[in-house]
């Protein structure tokens, strides 16, 4: 019950009116039959919905039946009033005639959220249109422009960066953060959801990291757009805060560090992990020794605890009390609570509760900042549901490959690991798993990769057309060059821009040009599913010619476009496991 409404019948939790009926598995409303209700929850009091509640005739049209089945009354409810003269009421049973209510549509509420400093995901399919956009209301958002995408799709793989800051908001934060903090990027996961949702990456990268931050157009209060200009050599949770920069700033950090492009975000303070632990009634950890930190004021036995609310945030706040005292080790701490809570958040004691489903949905809307792209309750819902498919043994924690900073004495920052980071990069972008999943359709793959399987021409039997199709400008000319001048391709031409943008190459050629098309596939580095069995054009002269297409995974002439098909090995974790902090 709201605290406004305390003590007064009309103002009760819409949580409170759900039931799960067992015979049907699903959530009803459960009504007074003495009066007519309505098939909404009932707004908190101060909400946006209440202002219009009155006025909105969709909302009458939507009004559960006049009475429930019957039922017995207790000795202290009243029967039924007849009007004088009318017959009496037949006995209770079977009423005939009578036809059987339809259940309410709007009777169902799915909430699943996975979340931790900075991991914030709300899915909420609310009981009405009214209570959808009271929580539509609770989240902020901020533009990015092109930083982002602008809407999200269920069809595709998606990159969603989780950013928790240090900005100390709220009461009992004084402890934590820096003060006065204009909001710095202090936790950071980069997460990657598979295209065929059998996985997903939560990629950790250190806010102590050196990097380049790029310039960054930023959206300003009247309209207009300030580009804040990019400082290099510089610790990567500047890339948020610091001048002005707002999220898509730290979203232009991370595409520029890794290659990885970024669709949305979601943004988080410290309030958040409190709220949102309390909303499930706690989360599961574990510590291989007692710990007492003096700084966070943590205290936890060995084993296991439940902790929530404050608790909650020292410990994923803490780095005093494991591992070596530094970042690295706080961030595998944050990783193995992020897998506890997203295991809280899908288990039967969460989803089958709806008083805690509603206190979930208001607290992880309150708790989020997101670009506008995914700005809207339904969208959320969708992104959230999309991850509720992955297995959480199939959910990855890693972190980006690091090294101590080479030209620092006292060891304080890190660089990234140039050995192996970008096998890491590679991997993500290529939509491949960290884990062992099950495999596309065996004869599927056999066919794509029968198409690199034959003879080859000779490099000067090669005719090819070059079109640009999402590479960087003048990527056309430079292979036709490098083709010409470093390989023989002689009888080749670069035709300007194509008529769509291509995320990856692909080499399209008939079927008397199939041994044209693998030697220029060896000499590309070419994958086979690049490769696309269709017809030739007609080059200058008139003669047919295979078309190679580049697209935006063109990294340069003699540069392999060759996609890995296995993950590297990484120090890792999975959601589904529980782990000791040490």
């Amino acid at each position: 019950m709201d605290a406004q409404g305390r003590g007064r019948a009309d103002n009760i939790d819409p949580a409170d009116q759900w039931v799960l009926n067992p015979n049907t598995g699903e959530y009803e409303l459960r009504l007074t039959p003495s009066a007519p209700q309505s098939g909404v929850p009932r707004p908190r009091r101060g909400s946006p919905a209440n202002a219009g509640a009155g006025a909105g005739a969709g909302t009458r049209a939507r009004r559960a039946p006049e009475r429930e089945s019957p039922a017995t009354p207790g000795p202290d409810v009243p029967g039924p009033r007849r009007r004088r003269g009318a017959p009496a009421e037949p006995p209770p049973g079977r009423r005939k005639g009578r036809t059987k209510p339809k259940k309410s549509k709007a009777k169902k509420i799915l909430l699943w959220t996975g979340g931790s400093m900075a991991f914030v995901l709300v899915a909420v399919s609310a009981a009405g249109y009214l209570y959808l956009k009271h929580l539509e209301g609770n989240v902020s958002t901020t533009d990015v422009g092109s930083a982002g995408k602008k809407g999200f799709s269920k069809d595709e793989a998606f990159n969603i960066l989780i950013i928790g800051t240090d900005k100390r908001t709220g009461a009992g934060n004084e402890g934590y953060g820096d003060a006065g903090s204009v909001g710095h990027a202090d936790t950071n996961i980069l997460l990657h959801v598979s295209k065929d949702r059998t996985n997903a990456t939560a990629l950790s990268i250190p806010r102590d990291l050196i990097v380049d931050v790029p310039d960054c157009p930023t959206k300003q209060s009247d309209g207009t757009t300030k580009v804040v200009p990019g400082t290099q050599n510089v610790r990567f949770n500047t890339s948020l805060g610091q001048d002005g920069r707002d999220p898509g700033c730290t979203m232009r950090t991370v595409k520029a560090v890794t290659g990885i492009p970024v669709d949305h975000f979601m943004m988080a303070d410290f309030n958040a992990v409190k709220t949102l632990t309390s909303a499930v009634g706690g989360v599961e950890v574990c510590v291989a020794h007692a710990v007492n930190d003096k700084e966070s004021h943590l205290k936890l036995p060995a084993g296991k605890s439940t902790v929530k609310g404050e608790q909650a945030l020292a410990f994923v706040r803490t780095r005093h009390s494991f591992g070596n005292q530094g970042d690295l080790d706080r961030i595998k701490v944050q990783q193995q609570f992020l897998g506890s809570l997203m295991r809280k958040m899908a288990s039967g004691d969460t989803l089958s509760n709806p008083a805690k489903l509603f206190s979930l949905a208001e607290a992880a809307t309150k708790a989020l900042t997101v670009d506008t792209g995914i700005g809207k309750v339904s969208t959320l819902k969708d992104v959230a549901l999309e991850l509720k498919r992955v297995p959480t043994k199939n959910i990855t924690f890693t972190t980006v490959p690091v090294l101590d900073n080479p030209a620092e004495k006292v060891k304080a920052t890190v660089v990234v690991n140039q050995s192996q980071a970008p096998a890491v990069f590679d991997a993500i972008k290529s939509d491949v798993s960290f884990t062992a999943v099950k495999q596309k359709e065996k004869k599927e793959k056999a066919e794509v990769a029968a198409r690199l399987k034959g003879t080859r021409s000779a490099a000067a039997d090669i005719r090819v057309d070059i079109y640009n199709g999402g590479a960087p400008a003048g990527s056309a000319q430079e292979t036709l060059n490098w083709l010409q001048n470093t390989e023989g391709v002689l009888k080749s031409s670069q035709l300007g821009n194509a008529d769509a943008t291509l995320s990856k190459t692909t080499l399209e050629y008939s079927p008397d040009q199939a041994d044209q098309a693998r030697k220029l596939a060896d000499l590309m580095g070419l994958s086979a599913s690049a490769l696309k069995p269709g017809k030739s054009e007609k080059n200058s002269q008139g003669l047919p010619a295979i078309v190679l297409t580049l697209g935006k995974d063109f990294k340069g002439a003699g540069v392999s476009l060759t996609t890995p098909t296995k993950a590297p090995e990484v120090d890792k974790s999975t959601a589904d496991k529980t782990v000791c902090a040490s």
